[in-house]
């Protein structure tokens, strides 16, 4: 039987509405929270530094990550830094690659020899994960983050991948994986059966926490009720035709 008290995975909540990041704050399942520009912009949010600074008044103590938005590697070093001003819990989001396809890096080694704690992002190879753990500061935190939905959307089972990338960053102690872009609950447990540190999930993935070890004879008939009720909500029915 599946058990959420037993999990080893921290849990992320991975959005930009700020009543939603409000109640995750107060779930105490939550260890940290994510979001990135395409979360933002769908939020309707225009102002990237007081969204930010609105998000760690609400987290003030748990690991927020915020993305820079360059295509250039020097703007990128430079909203990093300013980034990482912000709190003391901010993790910087550096894409793998910018647009034109050119590893980041260098980029990274940089920003995690300084000392800020990067979020490497939008990973989705071994030879990405290999590449960027061997760049980062072994004295330094940092996230390393795989975009496992998005592998699986392509067909490919990625529970061995993300269990090879779990290997691959033993080589630096203070580096944790994340399993990013989940498509349903059981990923979690699978993240957890890995030993992946980290799985973000959306809230609606996260409500669903509620349903774990449900009986499912009792789901079951749930359902059937629910298609029951809604049929008839809807008004539906089905007139016999006269025989001819």
């Amino acid at each position: 039987m599946m058990d959420v008290s037993r999990l080893t995975v921290k849990l992320f909540a991975d959005g930009a509405d700020l009543d939603g990041i409000r109640e995750m704050a107060a779930n105490p399942l939550i260890s940290g929270f994510t979001t990135n520009p395409t979360l933002m912009r769908k939020a309707g949010v225009n102002d990237y530094r007081r969204f930010a600074l609105d998000v760690l008044s609400i987290v003030p103590d748990k690991p927020v990550s915020f993305e820079v938005f360059a295509d250039d590697f020097s703007e990128m070093e430079r909203q990093a830094f300013e980034i990482a001003s912000w709190g003391r819990n901010v993790n910087v989001k550096i894409p793998v690659t910018n647009t034109r396809g050119e590893f980041a890096g260098p980029l990274v080694g940089r920003l995690s020899d300084a000392g800020v704690q990067v979020n490497v992002t939008a990973i989705m190879t071994l030879d990405q994960v290999a590449r960027i753990t061997d760049r980062l500061a072994s004295a330094t935190p940092a996230i390393v983050s795989v975009f496992a939905g998005r592998i699986a959307d392509t067909g490919r089972d990625p529970v061995p991948l993300m269990a090879e990338a779990v290997r691959i960053l033993r080589s630096k102690p203070r580096a944790e994986l994340i399993w990013a872009s989940p498509r349903e609950l059981l990923n979690i447990f699978q993240a957890d059966g890995i030993g992946c540190h980290i799985i973000t999930a959306t809230n609606d993935i996260l409500k669903k926490l509620a349903l774990v070890g449900k009986d499912l004879d009792a789901y079951s008939l749930e359902t059937v009720e629910m298609f029951y009720k809604d049929a008839n909500a809807a008004g539906f029915g089905i007139t016999t035709r006269a025989a001819a």
